[in-house]
């Protein structure tokens, strides 16, 4: 079965264009104008991919991504922003606020498919990837969770491959060109400094439990999961 793509722009030529470029590639396009009507439709069935205008009315849709990221049912849901504002601190707030990707307008269909399959690839790829476990952390591929010493922790689906690829490859130092090419996806255009941005989110998360420094910073170098917690 195609993917069920939810198209959420304001500007009909935008919107009609995407969908019309979906359904070439035989994916399932469903549009909305606003962030209520979104929600409306993630409602009535929840996409597999969500692609979603910044500028909409009302609420806007750094907002709205924000709203899903806390939602039980759409946490997990990727989300590519398209927006015009291309400017490094805007990635970063759009990448801060959970999306998986980011777009910049004008582009062309060919891009965005481009992109969208990347996506999804990533998504489904991390469907059947194998559970992991690391010392006190252990990542569930079924319920796409973090335990911590058997607690669950909720992950965004970016931390959820961030980690992943981390622990996977625990101890060996990866530089943040070599995380966007393995992690994001080469090609991808996102800067490096975004590496940083879901690292300091990683490390939040697991702060709680003091295990943040299982996640170091080598200088010059990149970052690296270390297989053991360091001794207090």
């Amino acid at each position: 079965m195609q993917a069920h793509i939810l198209i959420v722009e304001d500007e009909p030529a935008i919107r009609d264009m995407i969908a019309y470029a979906l359904r070439t590639q035989s994916y399932q396009a469903i549009c909305a104008q606003d962030a209520k009507e979104a929600i409306q439709a993630v409602s009535e069935r929840i996409p597999d991919l969500i692609l979603l205008d910044w500028m909409l009315p009302g609420t806007p849709g750094i907002e709205l991504a924000r709203r899903l990221r806390r939602e039980s049912n759409t946490r997990d849901v990727p989300i590519i922003m398209l927006t015009a504002k291309g400017e490094e601190s805007d990635r970063i707030a759009g990448f801060d606020s959970g999306v998986d990707d980011y777009v910049v307008k004008p582009f062309s269909a060919r891009e965005l498919l481009a992109r969208i399959k990347a996506v999804l690839r990533r998504s489904r790829e991390n469907e059947e990837d194998g559970s992991i476990e690391v010392g006190p952390l252990r990542l569930d591929a079924n319920q796409q969770k973090l335990l911590v010493r058997d607690e669950k922790v909720h992950l965004g689906p970016t931390e959820y491959r961030l980690l992943h690829f981390l622990m996977s490859h625990a101890n060996r130092v990866y530089s943040r060109n070599q995380l966007l090419d393995f992690v994001w996806g080469g090609g991808s255009d996102i800067e490096d400094r975004t590496v940083d941005v879901h690292v300091r989110r990683l490390r939040k998360v697991l702060e709680p439990f003091h295990l943040e420094s299982l996640i170091e910073t080598v200088r010059g170098a990149g970052y690296r999961f270390v297989g053991q917690p360091p001794a207090s």
